[in-house]
């Protein structure tokens, strides 16, 4: 009777063990099925989640920005209470912020006869303004007034001559140019060419947005700013001015009095600005770089993007002065070794980063702080 018993309990078990590894068995199979039928569908569908997120991460910045600064607002709105509870110091009834904020009697205050006076603010503009014309003014004085030229003002408003009258709105661009409206077909090469600009100057400028910062793609009715374009029905002349002036320097590179040398022999293509402060130099696709000062290298980056420079180095001089090589095809050097000025070679100009072109993007920095470049190359 006891054996009978046990062997039906022995079988119960198997039965029961045989019934649990059949259900996880069944249970892996089932999420093996779901995870790749998952994954399928991940695949299938990534391509417009990359499209989204990366290829129009150009177009919808601004967008992110603004959600993204309503956010910070929002938080800071909501612990505002918090704070103010729990450090008195942000409290209006604290003793700290009655001292700042309780009149004193014994000050005065005077004005002088320009505190009504509108100045025009030194805050780099990252889009076309309009202003009202007033009393005394001309199409020189609102040039002179806004930093660009007259010719971007009468382009921009369809001014033929410099006759303007109070009241009336002008469209002031936030530099000398050209606004443009993108249309079908158009890239930043033809809008350059169509305006006798350069390209890089578009992509350099920093408020144009692109599709694909990396391909400068556009986007069918955005407003492009052509930095220094030049209205089609006075290209000819304008462009001999540009060329003259544009073909700086060339032959063997002498090191001047104060020790500097041009890092290369070739054409500046563009010369710097509030938002370029640098110069490019233009020249075929491995041409050597030497070194700009005497000095040893402080950093080296080579295959990356890094913001826009690509492949670049930085050389400084122990005394306050950096110089910075960018968009080069491969460099010559290593972080730690010493260069000497107008010898070293320290790479070969190439396209890397953000480039439309082979040039090389010459930086020059005082202090930490970037300055003109002609100012220690003349």
């Amino acid at each position: 009777m006891i054996k009978r018993r046990l062997l039906v309990f022995f079988a119960s078990t198997r039965s029961i063990l045989f019934g649990i590894f059949e259900f996880f068995g069944f249970l892996g199979l089932y999420l093996k099925k779901k995870i790749i039928f998952s994954s399928e569908k991940f695949e299938k569908n990534k391509n417009y989640f990359v499209k989204i997120f990366i290829v129009k991460r150009g177009r919808y910045n601004r967008l992110f920005l603004h959600f993204a600064t309503i956010g910070v607002l929002g938080f800071g709105i909501l612990i505002a209470p918090f704070l103010a509870s729990t450090y008195p110091v942000f409290s209006a009834n604290s003793s700290t912020s009655a001292k700042i904020t309780e009149p004193n009697t014994q000050q005065l205050i005077s004005v002088d006869a320009n505190v009504f006076q509108t100045d025009i603010s030194q805050k780099p503009r990252d889009k076309v303004i309009e202003y009202s014309v007033q009393r005394g003014d001309t199409i020189s004085t609102i040039a002179n007034k806004f930093g660009i030229s007259e010719d971007t003002i009468r382009w921009a408003n369809g001014l033929s001559g410099d006759s303007i009258t109070v009241g009336d709105t002008l469209k002031i661009l936030p530099v000398t140019g050209i606004a443009h409206k993108v249309i079908s077909g158009e890239t930043v090469y033809s809008i350059a060419k169509y305006y006798d600009s350069n390209p890089q100057q578009i992509v350099d400028f920093p408020f144009n947005e692109f599709a694909n910062p990396e391909t400068f793609s556009l986007v069918i009715g955005q407003i492009l700013i052509v930095p220094d374009g030049v209205k089609p029905s006075e290209v000819p002349v304008q462009r001999i001015r540009q060329n003259i002036s544009r073909q700086y320097y060339a032959g063997p590179i002498p090191v001047s009095p104060g020790g500097f040398s041009w890092p290369l022999s070739g054409g500046i293509s563009q010369y710097a600005s509030w938002y370029h402060m640098a110069i490019d130099i233009t020249a075929p696709v491995g041409t050597p770089v030497v070194a700009a000062e005497n000095g040893s290298v402080t950093s080296v980056s080579v295959g990356s993007w890094d913001g826009g420079y690509g492949t670049n180095v930085w050389i400084n001089n122990g005394q306050g002065i950096a110089t910075h090589y960018n968009h080069m095809s491969g460099v010559n050097v290593s972080v730690g070794q010493p260069v000497t000025v107008g010898s070293t070679v320290i790479g070969w100009v190439g396209m890397t980063g953000r480039t439309t072109g082979p040039h090389l993007h010459f930086e020059v920095s005082k202090n930490g702080a970037l300055i003109n470049p002609m100012a220690i190359l003349q």
